[in-house]
């Protein structure tokens, strides 16, 4: 039975990341044609894979340094908004909720049409615009109720929010609560 090719000591130096895939990728198909026809010739391979992995500061159990990899900034995603567009979109957002916040008035900070940034604006977050601006609501809401003593009437007004009832509505259908009794519970337990 032929035994298994093994990997020149020049190959199995000192692996890195970019010739980790080929190096590997040839134990493997070796790995695959012997086990059908030397189980110890398959073990040999093996062995080789587990020495050649190893060998990466990874799986020796070294601290992985990340400054020796090529720097890489920060990509949008494909259709996406920039970083830079989503950091000026947030900061907009925080800074208004307490005003009425139009998809036109945060297309305009990111100097977008306002039907090219919902659709740039679901890519990056997941979320429409309006769902992305009634959840920071809700979280400044929780906030403000946890933090002072005001009537749920003025935190849903400095939430942008129309009145109590509609914080009572964004409440019941996120959290599955009522605010008075969200803010009961969290009082008692603290």
């Amino acid at each position: 039975m032929p035994a298994l090719a093994t990997i020149p000591d020049s190959d199995m130096g000192a692996p890195s990341l970019e010739n980790l895939g080929p190096m590997a990728f040839r134990i493997l198909a070796q790995v695959d044609g012997a086990l059908d026809r030397n189980a110890e010739a398959a073990r040999q391979g093996l062995n080789q894979l587990q020495a050649l992995l190893r060998g990466l500061p990874v799986w020796s159990g070294e601290a992985y340094d990340r400054s020796r990899e090529p720097r890489r900034e920060a990509e949008p995603t494909r259709g996406g908004l920039a970083p830079w567009q989503m950091k000026r979109i947030a900061a907009f957002v925080d800074d208004s909720l307490d005003d009425r916040i139009q998809v036109e008035d945060l297309a305009s900070q990111v100097r977008l049409s306002a039907s090219h940034f919902c659709r740039a604006f679901k890519v990056t977050t997941g979320e429409t615009p309006h769902a992305y601006v009634m959840r920071r609501r809700l979280e400044k809401a929780k906030a403000l109720m946890l933090n002072t003593d005001e009537s749920l009437c003025r935190i849903a007004d400095a939430c942008g929010l129309a009145d109590q009832a509609h914080l009572t509505r964004l409440f019941r259908r996120h959290l599955d609560t009522t605010p008075f009794q969200w803010r009961r519970d969290r009082r008692v337990a603290a």
